[in-house]
């Protein structure tokens, strides 16, 4: 017997710069050079996890290395937000391996990012973990809800990896332009603050969706325990 067909993951993106994002990578990847794979643009897009990984540390000895933390990001956007583009366009997708490899990598990527932030002398590695919960959380959601609803969630409240990565930006020219700033509650500086409203703010987030997700489900799958229990007493 033939197995049936899966029906295709609905992507949704309603982030503020989708659109503006989408023309611009659609312009690059009919631009791409016929020998790059989607393959070699996800290890770019590691190569500059690790380029803000090493700058965030860096910055230990001098907030020059800040500057390869901002160039990392732009390296990182490029690898990470190209690969399935380029797969797409070329129409040579590979869904389940495309699927894996991509959020493994987006995985470790964000890993890197968040620790590294720990690791400088502008967070604490506490607070950069509150964070870092707080952005798994969120895609322990969008992976579920690929099982349970068909549906792959790439932006929360209108946000997604593309306008964190300029808010994160944003926050390491301020790290430049300010310095670590004098604590605010004993160690707690403004950066901290900042970082850690953000991992909160992811948390709640998902305590809503998940809330909200279980709410659509228990429509479309209603209890029968009342069902089973007018068996039994029959």
């Amino acid at each position: 017997m033939a197995r049936e067909a899966k029906k295709p993951i609905e992507r949704i993106q309603e982030n503020v710069l989708a659109a503006s994002e989408r023309r611009l990578l659609n312009w690059l990847c009919a631009r791409m050079p016929a020998w790059v794979a989607p393959d070699m643009l996800t290890f770019v897009g590691m190569a500059g996890a690790f380029l803000v990984f090493a700058g965030y540390v860096g910055s230990n000895w001098g907030d020059h290395w800040l500057w390869l933390a901002i160039v990392g990001y732009v390296v990182q956007w490029f690898g990470d937000s190209t690969d399935g583009s380029l797969a797409r366009f070329r129409k040579i997708e590979r869904p389940r391996y495309g699927y894996f490899l991509d959020h493994s990598c987006d995985g470790v990527a964000t890993t890197l990012v968040v620790v590294g932030i720990g690791l400088s002398p502008y967070v604490t590695l506490e607070v950069a973990l509150v964070a870092l919960a707080g952005y798994l959380l969120l895609s322990i959601h969008a992976f579920l809800s690929v099982r349970v609803l068909g549906e792959l969630k790439l932006s929360y409240a209108n946000a997604g990896p593309t306008e964190l990565r300029f808010v994160l930006i944003a926050m390491t020219l301020a790290m430049i332009g300010f310095g670590t700033g004098p604590g605010i509650f004993g160690r707690v500086n403004g950066f901290d603050l900042f970082v850690g409203g953000v991992g909160c703010s992811l948390i709640a987030l998902f305590a809503v969706q998940t809330w909200v997700t279980a709410r659509r489900l228990a429509v479309e799958e209603p209890s029968r325990n009342a069902e089973w229990t007018d068996r039994q007493g029959r």
